[in-house]
């Protein structure tokens, strides 16, 4: 299951009625982000579906929309035009305010990163924004028209074909293009931003980047889509550019809120659907995943559960030490563990009893070398392995514990 999805709708900016997708995060919500998809593309486009779905694992909760006329939106395309698209996004902005939160990020793709462009300015809650390939001429996308175009300023309007579809525009569509300076609006945007660009893309040209930034207001970043094609088709370019975004906009959004500062609440593991077993892991402020490794049919994403279980007995013992250390102000040079995690039978079990070693039982048997920088006296190592049997994690995973389970009906995931 990916982090959880809600169909929602809402008004667009002729009353129209447009469908989205609010991609929520695995927890708390960091932010909310707005994503405006390419000229004739939709909300479902594999990247932006990619892209939302790593946002949302990063706790940003996305929403992605179709604009008036496209995919499952109410509305005649050939009614539209940039102004109009520009009109949704500052509706889909409304929408997330008054049902959610406003937007705090802003994510163009294409002709949609123009539309953020000039839309930034018109959300006063945004906090940066970021372009995917956009163009620095609305009139850009008259270059794909063809032999269309004549007989749309002959005719006043026309079919066009646009990744193999057939759409029809209207002359209003290509006055209102030509007559938009988006340099002005990126001038007068004055929030950080975000250029993501391939040096080889066919679609817009790398030089859009330029003007792009030239226009732009510091702080302004690029950062090279090396090898991607226009729509991001391949999952690692989209992959990458969600992982750029999300790095970059950290500095914009608010941090989660960390463990701590009150009672620390659960851990929460949810499947991802990526993999066969990719869990992302919620705890406090920190994201990141479960998996296991490719031999057993994993995706080696993140630590698998008894990596967890080492990685937990490890870092308690460290600051076990180091605590020990501190309250008897001993120069105790820097700590490292390292664990190891096995099935033996209870017969090898060294520190197990006579008794215990005569079952066939298989046990868990996890192996702990503590290494210190520095001398170490010899009465100091023995009171060392001492102090580290009182790691809480220690004597929680040797004494017996019990798991408490509750079975219940979760909300179901809206399906794309």
């Amino acid at each position: 299951m990916d982090p959880i999805i809600q169909r929602v709708e809402f008004p667009g900016h002729s009353g129209a009625q447009l469908a989205a997708r609010l991609d929520m995060p695995n927890g708390p919500v960091r932010a909310y982000a707005l994503f405006a998809h390419c000229f004739t593309c939709s909300k479902d486009l594999l990247a932006v579906r990619r892209i939302a779905a790593d946002l949302a694992r990063a706790g940003i909760a996305i929403l992605r929309f179709d604009f008036t006329g496209l995919g499952s939106s109410e509305g005649e395309f050939a009614s539209t035009d940039f102004s109009s698209n520009v009109g949704d996004l500052i509706a889909a902005a409304e929408f997330l305010r008054g049902s959610y939160e406003a937007p705090a990020l802003l994510i163009g793709h294409s002709l949609g990163g123009a539309a953020v462009l000039a839309a930034a300015r018109d959300i006063p809650e945004a906090r940066a924004v970021v372009t995917i390939g956009a163009p620095a001429d609305t009139g850009h996308v008259l270059k794909n028209f063809g032999a269309s175009l004549p007989e749309i300023e002959r005719d006043g309007e026309a079919e066009v074909k646009l990744g193999g579809r057939s759409f029809r525009i209207g002359r209003q569509f290509v006055d209102d293009v030509r007559a938009t300076r988006l340099a002005d609006s990126i001038a007068a945007m004055r929030k950080p931003l975000l250029i993501l660009h391939s040096p080889i893309d066919r679609i817009v040209g790398i030089e859009n980047a330029t003007t792009i930034f030239t226009a732009a207001k510091h702080p302004k970043s690029f950062v090279s889509l090396d090898k991607a094609d226009h729509l991001l088709t391949n999952p690692d370019d989209a992959a990458f550019a969600a992982s750029v975004i999300t790095g970059w906009s950290s500095r914009y959004l608010k941090d989660d809120r960390p463990q701590g500062e009150e009672a620390i609440e659960r851990v929460r593991i949810m499947e991802t659907g990526e993999g066969k077993f990719q869990n992302a892991v919620q705890a406090g402020r920190h994201r990141l995943f479960a998996d296991e490794p490719p031999s057993v049919g994993g995706l080696d994403t993140g630590p698998s559960p008894y990596d967890f279980l080492s990685i937990a007995l490890g870092a308690c013992t460290s600051m076990t030490l180091r605590i020990y250390a501190d309250f008897k102000k001993l120069t105790l040079g820097r700590i490292s563990v390292d664990v190891s995690h096995s099935k033996i039978h209870m017969k090898d079990c060294l520190e197990c009893t006579d008794e215990e070693r005569g079952s066939n039982k298989r046990i868990d048997q996890f192996e702990r070398v503590i290494s210190i920088e520095g001398d170490l006296p010899a009465e100091i190592a023995e009171k060392i392995e001492e102090i580290a049997k009182k790691c809480p994690v220690h004597r929680t995973l040797e004494s017996s514990s019990r798991v408490r389970t509750v079975v219940r009906k979760a909300e179901v995931a809206q399906q794309r």
